[in-house]
């Protein structure tokens, strides 16, 4: 059964919400647990540790829009987790950490699928109340933490580059042992850095590389500044090199393009949501990050515009909303939308539903290409950016119009397109004499 509702905020945002009535969830007066487990619910709600949250956990995961069954499936594995912990000699929870408690998932969630998925959802749930202990912080996370502090106070870096930097100096001070003896910084020598580039080095591009020598570089300069490593050690280190322009935009023809979009199966709900993602896409050039979060108020129907946030530059763009992109958006709303409390637009088809993650619009972008079976050899959706911006360029747009519709900063990032329009580069070209004098 289907009921809708129409938000309006402020006049100058409307939504389309869609609210699933879940005909398995009990009335207010009825238990949770035994609605689930009519005979063996004191099975669970008797457990020593877990017993007295078992009940409000399963209202947590609900909220979270886990369905009855992999609910189920979860919660049959309390018992094996509470016995872990009691073995473990824990009496109460404030005695285990977070990070003590994922430790009884397997290492390899396929291992064991529904206790991976309790022991992860059961520490975010019992972290959330404060039920747990405070983690004990480790010398590497005390510094990597000052460090990311650092970062954002003086530098000013934004969220995702903190996140890359702070990953990188991790990595570095577990490959040194840092942990186990804090003085490897004091030794700390070229050759040292050198094995640390070429232990990194094979598992990553030239251009990524390049990226880690310089998150390397920053953080041997903060810890300059705090007088745990000599000066200079920085400059020993070498960068790969990565040439400008050596690489083409990854873009596809138009018609490619074209026969993605009718490809992708809008009589389900995941292929409508995905049909609205990636014709936004191919209509006004985002990136993942942007399709992801763009929210409900950010599309003004009376006005005709949208609002697209940018996660990276940090500003802004407003554009007109096109017929084709407001009914693809519609659609989706009415139709398929989890009823949740997220201001996302488009959000999680599978269990459990939720906010849709950048890797997520990734991964579906490379479920339809496989069904497709078109002749794309790019495994992102970013090649439908640049393939926008190629076809833009071909009808004729002007590059400062191209640049500002893709959040480009600066008039040179607009230019590498130019190399793949060929005709004009054709009609540039100076003719080869017939006759070459000695």
């Amino acid at each position: 059964m289907w009921r809708r509702a129409l938000v309006s905020d402020g006049g100058t945002v409307e939504s389309l919400h869609i609210t699933r009535l879940v005909a398995w969830w009990p009335s207010k007066e009825a238990p949770v647990l035994v609605e689930l487990f009519p005979r063996i619910h004191a099975r669970f709600s008797s457990l020593p540790l877990l017993g007295p949250h078992i009940e409000e956990f399963v209202v947590w995961l609900h909220a979270r829009g886990h369905s009855r069954l992999p609910i189920c499936r979860r919660i049959r594995e309390a018992p094996r987790v509470d016995k872990g912990l009691r073995r473990r000699g824990v009496r109460r929870l404030n005695q285990v950490s977070r990070f003590e408690l994922l430790k009884f998932a397997p290492r390899d969630s396929q291992d064991d699928i529904y206790l991976a998925a309790l022991v992860r959802s059961l520490a975010e749930y019992l972290d959330e109340q404060g039920v747990l202990a405070d983690p004990v912080k480790t010398s590497t996370e005390v510094l990597v933490d000052t460090y990311r502090d650092h970062l954002d106070q003086v530098r000013g870096f934004a969220k995702m580059t903190l996140t890359h930097h702070a990953s990188s100096a991790t990595e570095f001070l577990t490959f040194l042992g840092y942990e186990a003896d804090p003085e490897a910084l004091r030794r700390l020598k070229p050759r040292r850095l050198e094995a640390f580039i070429k232990a990194v080095a094979p598992r990553v591009c030239r251009e990524s590389l390049q990226h880690t020598v310089a998150h390397l570089r920053s953080f041997l300069r903060f810890l300059v500044g705090r007088g745990a490593i000599a000066d200079g050690l920085g400059a020993t280190i070498d960068t790969p090199r990565v040439y400008r322009g050596e690489r083409l935009p990854r873009s596809l023809p138009w018609e490619t393009v074209q026969s993605f979009l009718a490809a992708i199966d809008r009589s389900t709900p995941m292929g409508r949501r995905d049909y609205a993602m990636f014709l936004l896409i191919t209509t006004y050039g985002l990136r993942t990050s942007e399709v992801a979060s763009l929210r409900l108020d950010d599309i003004e129907w009376r006005a005709g515009r949208l609002r697209v946030p940018r996660p990276k530059v940090g500003c802004p763009i407003e554009l007109p909303l096109t017929k084709e992109v407001g009914a693809a958006i519609i659609e989706y709303l009415r139709r398929d939308r989890p009823d949740l409390p997220h201001r996302e637009v488009f959000l999680r088809v599978r269990s459990p539903a939720g906010i849709l993650k950048p890797t997520a619009v990734t991964e579906a972008f490379q479920g339809w290409t496989r069904r497709a079976g078109l002749p794309i050899p790019y495994q992102g959706p970013h090649c439908l950016r640049h393939s926008l911006a190629v076809h833009l360029l071909r009808k004729g747009t002007s590059l400062k119009a191209i640049g500002d519709l893709l959040g480009h900063r600066s008039a040179e990032a607009t230019c590498v397109y130019l190399r793949l329009h060929v005709a004009d580069l054709r009609d540039a070209a100076l003719e080869v004499p017939s006759v070459v004098r000695s």
